[in-house]
């Protein structure tokens, strides 16, 4: 394997020294995207996307329960990632390993400190009741860039999601759940977009072959106004104040163009 990875390596860099991809891409496309909302039933949002050929499935699903002692007036949202084994052999069945966690991480920062979510409007009793908002991913395809993937279909799930409206009687400490749906208060549309550093050649995007040779990687997550919500470096490796600045030039670009995508495939549902 390390010949093989070795010899695809000199390839990759062979080709980078004229600017061209192993998939032929331009050092700044993007694969194709594909996003389907309200794909699974039973969830109160859900979205499915393809991004080349790596292809993730979204669900979410809200419950009420107790708000965070220091954070009595706003809601809760939790990340979960998935890792299923038939998408990749590296995979392996059993409890979340470091890669699902910090996946799971990436994207749950880039949604909370973008504050998409006004977790302030999921408060049903302030100190004592609160939804809380479950974001479960499973990557079903592993094709490079799950960061993007999960990140992007994250964000479509709950712009699909609706909520029942909830009652709450204050005499005898009851919750009634209306037959009528209100949409969850999503407010930004945060966007990551990821890098991988092979010599001093920055790709977005990366396939799977160029993240097994890549030097670095580093996603950085945008808002609709361009602002920063989560910055996360993987892989080891260095980024110089230019190349920097370059990434996130080129993340917000690309960001406005996915979020079209998503909000396109709300606007067919």
């Amino acid at each position: 394997m390390e010949v093989v990875a070795s010899i695809m390596k000199d390839y990759i860099i062979e080709l980078l020294k004229d600017g061209k991809r192993i998939d032929g891409r331009g050092l700044e496309d993007y694969r194709e995207l594909e996003v389907k909302t309200n794909v699974i039933e039973k969830a109160e949002g859900s979205a499915w996307v393809k991004l080349g050929n790596t292809q993730v499935m979204v669900g979410i699903k809200a419950d009420v329960g107790e708000p965070f002692p220091d954070l009595p007036n706003m809601g809760v949202m939790t990340t979960n990632v998935e890792l299923v084994p038939l998408a990749s052999p590296t995979f392996e069945p059993g409890p979340p390993d470091e890669r699902s966690i910090e996946l799971a991480r990436v994207v749950d920062r880039g949604i909370r400190e973008s504050q998409a979510i006004d977790l302030e409007k999921l408060v049903i009793v302030p100190g004592k009741l609160v939804r809380i908002i479950f974001i479960d991913v499973h990557v079903l395809d592993h094709d490079g860039n799950l960061v993007d993937a999960a990140g992007i279909g994250a964000m479509a799930a709950l712009l699909s999601t609706k909520l029942p409206k909830i009652e709450y009687n204050e005499e005898t400490g009851e919750l009634v759940k209306l037959d009528e749906y209100e949409p969850l208060p999503v407010r930004k549309i945060p966007i990551p977009v990821s890098f991988a550093k092979i010599r001093d050649n920055l790709l977005v995007d990366p396939n799977l072959e160029e993240e097994h040779v890549m030097d670095g990687k580093i996603t950085i997550t945008t808002d609709e106004n361009g602002y920063i919500s989560a910055v996360q470096k993987s892989e080891g490796g260095s980024f110089k104040l230019e190349e920097l600045m370059y990434a996130i030039d080129i993340a917000s670009k690309r960001a406005g163009e996915i979020r079209k995508v998503v909000l396109d495939s709300l606007n067919k549902e």
